[in-house]
Protein backbone atom coordinates (compact mmCIF):
# COMPACT_ATOMS: atom_id res chain seq x y z
CA UNK A 1 0.00 0.00 0.00
CA UNK A 2 1.18 3.46 -0.56
CA UNK A 3 2.17 5.69 1.87
CA UNK A 4 1.71 9.53 2.48
CA UNK A 5 4.59 11.48 4.52
CA UNK A 6 2.79 14.53 6.30
CA UNK A 7 4.00 17.18 8.09
CA UNK A 8 2.43 19.33 11.07
CA UNK A 9 3.32 23.10 10.39
CA UNK A 10 0.99 25.05 12.45
CA UNK A 11 -0.48 24.90 15.85
CA UNK A 12 -3.83 23.75 16.49
CA UNK A 13 -4.01 26.23 19.56
CA UNK A 14 -6.62 28.43 18.43
CA UNK A 15 -8.95 26.31 15.53
CA UNK A 16 -11.88 24.40 16.64
CA UNK A 17 -12.14 21.19 18.55
CA UNK A 18 -12.81 19.16 15.74
CA UNK A 19 -9.50 19.94 13.97
CA UNK A 20 -7.83 19.53 17.21
CA UNK A 21 -9.62 15.85 17.77
CA UNK A 22 -8.34 15.64 13.97
CA UNK A 23 -4.54 16.55 14.70
CA UNK A 24 -5.09 14.34 17.58
CA UNK A 25 -6.40 11.51 15.84
CA UNK A 26 -3.46 11.59 12.66
CA UNK A 27 -0.56 11.23 15.41
CA UNK A 28 0.77 14.45 15.98
CA UNK A 29 2.32 15.25 19.06
CA UNK A 30 4.08 18.58 18.21
CA UNK A 31 5.08 21.15 15.43
CA UNK A 32 7.33 20.43 12.82
CA UNK A 33 6.58 16.30 13.33
CA UNK A 34 6.55 14.21 10.36
CA UNK A 35 4.36 11.06 9.97
CA UNK A 36 4.26 8.70 7.42
CA UNK A 37 0.84 7.14 7.13
CA UNK A 38 -0.61 4.55 4.82
CA UNK A 39 -2.77 6.37 1.97
CA UNK A 40 -6.53 5.40 2.39
CA UNK A 41 -9.59 7.29 1.48
CA UNK A 42 -10.22 8.27 5.30
CA UNK A 43 -6.78 9.53 5.92
CA UNK A 44 -7.16 11.44 2.73
CA UNK A 45 -9.81 13.15 4.91
CA UNK A 46 -8.38 14.39 7.66
CA UNK A 47 -5.84 15.54 5.51
CA UNK A 48 -8.25 17.71 3.66
CA UNK A 49 -10.04 19.25 7.09
CA UNK A 50 -6.71 20.36 8.51
CA UNK A 51 -4.97 21.26 5.13
CA UNK A 52 -4.11 24.84 6.10
CA UNK A 53 -1.71 23.16 8.82
CA UNK A 54 0.02 20.81 7.32
CA UNK A 55 2.39 19.68 4.26
CA UNK A 56 2.64 16.88 2.46
CA UNK A 57 6.43 15.51 1.49
CA UNK A 58 7.60 13.99 -1.26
Amino acid sequence: MAMIKIKLIKSPIGKTEKHKKTVEALGFKKVNQVLEKSDTPQIRGMINQISSMIELID
